[in-house]
């Protein structure tokens, strides 16, 4: 039932996937770049998950730029 598409990934899965550091993707969900889902969470720092899709999409963009 689970398919690729629907897989959520974690901020430090994201990094490690694009060769940046968390902060980057963290930044990159704050402004907009990356659209992620925020968890509840009880702590003070936010918690995402990224979904495959989108970084499928977000790779392939950057794929067909010249």
């Amino acid at each position: 039932m689970n398919n690729g598409h629907s897989e959520l990934l974690s901020v430090q899965e994201v990094a490690t996937r694009l060769r940046v550091s968390e902060a980057t993707v963290r930044r990159w969900i704050k402004v907009g770049t990356l659209e992620a889902i925020t968890l509840p969470h009880p702590g003070t720092r936010e918690t995402y998950r990224v979904r495959q899709s989108t970084l499928d999409a977000l790779l392939a963009g950057q794929e067909a730029r010249p």
